[in-house]
């Protein structure tokens, strides 16, 4: 199909006639870091509210590892890639949340590790959102599987962005991951930024993230000015 405009609200509804009642529809939404995962699945998950459908969204990052069990492995370096998740607990809870009480585990980006109250006990919802990275090949975890696609340079741009404004959050606050870099002024801190893009998440967008693409039920491109359109649709 031709790529055409979509919004939000357009989306939530492809997915709201996806749904078989009384069943829940686990909606995955994947793509590179920085490509704006997390504010579509808040999008989504709203406007399905709103819809008055019981939607919930979870995260990937809490299936992570906690960093000492990465760091006893030598992942370190390698968050967020395939390796650094724990798949089958992430399966396990996404399974078990389709008909009863699943624990979702909660992750900090401020502490940039795993956080004990921020885990969550969901039930059986009509659609489950599940954002992030991580996701085993195949459809094997969602019964639908959303790709967020953009140009590399965009996402590079996106991700040092984000990187800079938590670095600027973090300059009066110890707690937060990002404090270790507030040693660094503002150009050093830019630079490093694009360096971790470099070496760390365009490998791993190159190696891993993309090969969900041509899988994908819906893939979604994301324009530098952040509008969306829809590029893969199932007919």
């Amino acid at each position: 199909m031709a790529a055409e405009p979509i919004d939000i609200p357009g989306l939530a509804q492809r997915l709201t006639a996806l749904r078989t009642p009384g069943q829940t529809l686990v909606v995955g939404i994947t793509g590179a870091v920085a490509a704006g995962k997390s504010t579509l699945a808040e999008g989504l998950r709203d406007a399905l509210v709103q819809a008055g459908l019981k939607a919930e969204l979870v995260c990937t990052d809490g299936f992570l590892f906690p960093n000492a069990v990465l760091e006893a492995k030598g992942l370190t370096l390698r968050k967020g890639f395939p390796e650094s998740y724990d798949t089958d607990a992430m399966m396990a809870a996404i399974w078990t949340a389709r008909s009863g009480e699943a624990v979702f585990p909660g992750y900090s980006h401020t502490t940039y590790d795993i956080d004990p109250a921020l885990t969550r006990t969901i039930a059986h919802p009509d659609i489950l959102i599940v954002e992030g990275l991580g996701f085993p090949p195949g459809q094997a975890m969602a019964d639908t599987l959303i790709y967020l696609d953009a140009e590399e340079a965009d996402l590079e741009a996106w991700f040092v962005a984000r990187f800079m404004r938590l670095w600027r959050e973090a300059e009066f606050d110890p707690a937060s991951f990002y404090f270790r870099f507030r040693v660094m002024d503002a150009a050093q801190a830019q630079a490093f930024g694009h360096q971790v893009w470099q070496r760390i998440n365009l490998p791993n967008l190159r190696d891993h993230i993309v090969h969900h693409r041509p899988g994908a039920d819906l893939v979604l491109r994301k324009a530098a000015d952040h509008t969306l359109s829809l590029v893969r649709a199932p007919q």
